[in-house]
């Protein structure tokens, strides 16, 4: 064979000979339907699969410029950052592992505060991130809750907390669980000014969240198909000896059993929730 038919003259190679190689980043598979998806066409979607409609796991930074007007925001106590006050040992101390998440993810802690616009509507949002140590629930998540809820009754605005949370934070032991009294007595005195909040739960909020400020909302809504609940499916199960129903614990579930108000997809979250806090204030 000749060193045409080889390709070999000069190191010439065909199309087909050459590695395909798809830049990292780039791509990203659907975890429900399986299908590959370009990050910009997830983008442009919301980051919902134009196939099957799955709603994919995104953070503040996302939500923020989903919902914000022009992504334009103040974020209320950026710096704070958690405390290691019992010496926590598990695979690493906690001390550790919060300066190795904070690198990791660029995030303080599980959650941060924005003062914005939404539809030239300005409120609160507190969002949560699931990135940071399964966007568990310890002294800064409540800590910041508290500022946000304190900072919309002195100007008078309305508050949106968007919770994804695998609940309290053991490394935090009882000062953890704590924070389920303080949010929820902070939102009673939200309550007392008559100034609206609306809770929007995300795939997963579970734990302590749940059991606290995630369902206390005036109006509470989820994103389709969140698993939504206070301990896991396979707990609950072996507790009670018995099979749980299909569905358990979906958004779809809860709403069914009154525990929702509504389920909200998406790309209509920033008209229906400017639509509800008008409807709220006036």
């Amino acid at each position: 064979m000749t060193n045409w038919f080889k390709r070999e003259k000069e190191n010439i190679k065909t199309l087909t000979e050459q590695k395909r190689e798809t830049p990292d980043g780039l791509w990203t598979k659907c975890p429900s339907c399986k299908k590959s998806l370009h990050i910009r066409q997830l983008q442009d979607n919301c980051y919902v699969c134009p196939f099957c409609d799955y709603h994919h796991n995104i953070g503040s930074e996302e939500y923020f410029q989903l919902l914000l007007d022009n992504n334009e925001f103040t974020e209320i106590a950026a710096n704070l950052t958690a405390v290691d006050v019992l010496k926590f040992v598990d695979t690493k101390p906690y001390s550790e592992r919060i300066t190795a998440t904070q690198k990791k993810t660029n995030l303080k802690d599980a959650i941060r505060v924005a003062v914005g616009k939404m539809n030239k509507l300005e409120l609160v949002i507190a969002c949560m991130d699931f990135d940071f140590i399964g966007g568990s629930m310890g002294s800064v998540v409540g800590e910041k809750i508290a500022r946000a809820i304190d900072y919309s009754i002195e100007n008078h605005l309305s508050l949106l907390i968007i919770s994804k949370s695998g609940g309290a934070r053991m490394m935090e032991s009882a000062i953890s669980l704590m924070q389920m009294a303080k949010t929820a007595a902070k939102l009673a005195v939200l309550a007392q000014h008559k100034l609206p909040y609306i809770s929007l739960c995300t795939n997963p909020t579970t734990g302590g969240v749940t059991a606290s400020f995630a369902m206390l909302g005036d109006i509470n809504l989820a994103e389709p198909k969140a698993l939504i609940g206070f301990a896991g499916p396979r707990v609950i199960e072996q507790t009670i000896g018995k099979p749980l129903p299909e569905g358990f614990q979906t958004a779809e579930f809860l709403l069914e059993h009154g525990f929702l108000d509504a389920i909200v997809h998406r790309k209509e979250l920033k008209e229906t929730l400017s639509k509800l806090f008008n409807l709220l204030l006036h």
